[in-house]
């Protein structure tokens, strides 16, 4: 019995210390991680970017080489600080502080030192970097911007920040990212995937070549190329002639939703925002106060609609029965109402009108009438019919982002009776308190994407698709809420009569100057008051120039809205660049050689000047 207890305790004993052992090796301790030994150097492969191309396969932006000098922070030994900022052309602060931030983000992982070396520095710098430890050059690809127009559709990239690592770990220190634009929006499938190559070093930090014969590492995939539904010549056309002007140009193909141009005026070079020179070229654009480049007008100006909103006003009163295409009212050059005897002006030179008349001639007294009687009634009615009246101007994309695929955007405001509630807390209001909505006016904001998406909804008679700038993604599709009709709450039937008033404007209304030989455009102009605030007193300023149309009247190819700020009444600058822009696009030439010459020799600076005089504040502008 003793013999055989002899046995059991040895026998369990042994037991408990082969557990254990097989515990620490197998369980409790840290396996083996390539990424962690530091015989072994990491180096990123960076993907090729994406190519963008336009709808007509243009090459937009493609890649060049780019040479970084890398850093791993801890496998950095002393060195002489003198001759390597020598070397790499910088300064002592430079070497610190960057130093200090790729330690701060990590001591272990590569990050990017100093980024976009020349050919001739990398050539220099190749054999002697390697006498600085933790030190290496890599290659990479630079965006190229093959065209110098569309800056603001094309976007830049730039270096991540901390916020972006956050987000996604996928970067890391000194990674690129879309920043603005196409980029930005589409920067998944721009960028690829990441590959690593592990590199084995010899006891003197010496790179022996491949690691295990290359079998862990990974390989890099390309990023995806873009197509875009922007035509290049269209894009061009419409910056050349929104130079030295602040405003927008927003084209849109009806029956698809196509984006055709999308002009920021006034734009930039986009190569200014790649390489070396980014960072202060950057500031120069951001410091210009009176064009501000960098400010994308065609999706975030907001402004007063001005009288194409007239064309809302009149299809919800004939889609509510207020009105029909024989009902008429005689302008006395004036509105009267109210108690008080509350006046506005009409310019439409007076007369009878009806629907299609009031258009053409834009008639403020018709539509504040049409207005009116869509709103009034009972004190109990006026929120049921002002929300109705605002769902229905809202299913036209006013009044929200569009849902579109571009990275910025503000949604400009349709009021409803909530917002009245707040606005006017002391009385009851109604539709004599908010009769400039009647007008485009009051307290209603839009952009210029949604004016030319709503011309848009007209030309189809009802419907919109979701306005959008890519056509086409390699190795996916495009996203099916593109596809989808967006329906307008206003019974098809109507859109006729509407129609017949916005082709008049062309025949023999506001716009009958501005007429295209062989091509039927129905349009619509409009002049909105600007007001600002200049050593705290309410200023008004030149009017803001608006024009929105589509074209041709049968089987619509085109819609554009054009805001030129300061730009005086609608049919004199926004007008002209429209007629210009839909010849352009339909004709691939412009037959009036005058007014196009007139639309580009047109500077507004010393408009844009005037608030800015007599302040206590510097005025900068690079953009001649």
């Amino acid at each position: 019995m003793r013999k055989n207890l002899f046995f059991i305790i040895v026998f369990v004993t042994s037991a408990i210390y082969i557990a254990q052992l097989f515990y620490l090796q197998v369980y409790n301790s840290e396996p083996y991680s390539i990424y962690e030994d530091n015989a072994i150097r990491k180096v990123y492969v960076y993907p090729k970017r994406g190519y963008i191309f336009d709808r007509d396969n243009n090459l937009l932006v493609s890649n060049q080489p780019s040479y970084d000098v890398m850093v791993i922070p801890e496998q950095v030994k002393k060195f002489d600080t003198i001759e390597f900022c020598n070397l790499l052309k910088i300064s002592k602060k430079y070497l610190k502080e960057k130093f200090e931030k790729t330690s701060n983000y990590s001591k272990k992982l590569p990050s990017v030192f100093l980024a976009h070396l020349s050919k001739e520095d990398y050539g220099f710098l190749s054999e002697k970097i390697r006498k600085y430890s933790g030190f290496y050059i890599q290659k990479r690809n630079l965006r190229e911007y093959n065209v110098d127009f569309a800056a603001n559709v094309l976007g830049y990239v730039a270096e991540v920040n901390k916020s972006n690592i956050e987000k996604d770990q996928y970067y890391s220190y000194g990674d690129i990212i879309g920043k603005q634009g196409v980029e930005l929006s589409y920067e998944k499938y721009l960028r690829g995937e990441k590959g690593i190559k592990f590199i084995q070093k010899d006891r003197f930090n010496q790179d022996i070549g491949s690691y295990n014969n290359g079998k862990n590492d990974i390989n890099s995939l390309a990023g995806s190329d873009l197509t875009l539904t922007i035509s290049s010549d269209l894009q061009k056309y419409g910056e050349s002639l929104m130079k030295n002007k602040k405003g927008a140009i927003v084209a849109i193909e009806p029956e698809t939703g196509e984006i055709l141009s999308l002009v920021s005026g006034t734009s930039y070079n986009p190569n200014l925002l790649v390489g070396r020179e980014r960072s202060s070229n950057y500031n120069i654009l951001f410091q210009d106060s009176i064009f501000k480049p960098l400010i994308d007008k065609s999706l975030l100006s907001t402004f007063p609609a001005g009288s194409p909103f007239k064309i809302i006003v009149g299809l919800i009163g004939l889609n509510e029965n207020i009105i029909t295409n024989k009902s008429t009212i005689f302008c006395e050059g004036k509105y009267t109402y109210g108690k008080n005897n509350k006046v506005m002006k009409c310019n439409c030179g007076g007369g009878y009108r009806n629907i299609t008349s009031a258009i053409s001639t834009s008639c403020n007294s018709f539509f504040a009438d049409v207005y009116r009687k869509t709103i009034s009634g009972k004190y109990s009615e006026i929120d049921e019919k002002f929300n109705k009246w605002s769902s229905t101007v809202k299913s036209f994309g006013m009044g929200n982002f569009l849902n579109n695929d571009m990275p910025i955007g503000k949604k400009g405001v349709i009021p409803d009776s909530e917002f009245y509630d707040e606005w006017y807390p002391d009385f009851r209001w109604g539709a004599l308190t908010t009769l400039s909505n009647s007008i485009g006016q009051g307290e209603i904001l839009v952009t210029p994407i949604q004016l030319a998406n709503m011309m848009a909804s007209v030309a189809n008679k009802g419907y919109y698709f979701t306005p959008h700038i890519i056509k086409s993604i390699s190795g996916d599709s495009i996203d099916r809420r593109f596809r989808k009709k967006n329906e307008v709450k206003i019974d098809k039937k109507y859109f006729n009569q509407i129609e017949s008033g916005l082709l008049n404007v062309y025949k023999t209304g506001t716009a009958k100057l501005l007429r295209v030989n062989n091509i039927e455009i129905c349009g619509k102009s409009g002049t909105v008051e600007n007001f600002t605030k200049i050593n705290g007193k309410k200023t008004q300023l030149t009017d803001h120039s608006i024009f929105v149309a589509y074209a041709p009247k049968v089987k619509p190819k085109i819609a554009i809205s054009v805001l030129v700020e300061n730009g005086h009444y609608g049919s004199r600058w926004a007008g002209m660049i429209a007629s210009l822009m839909i010849e352009k696009y339909l004709k691939g030439e412009v037959s009036n050689i005058e007014m196009e010459s007139s639309v580009k020799k047109k500077n507004l600076k010393s408009e844009y000047i005037k608030p800015f005089l007599n302040r206590p504040f510097t005025i900068n502008s690079n953009i001649e």
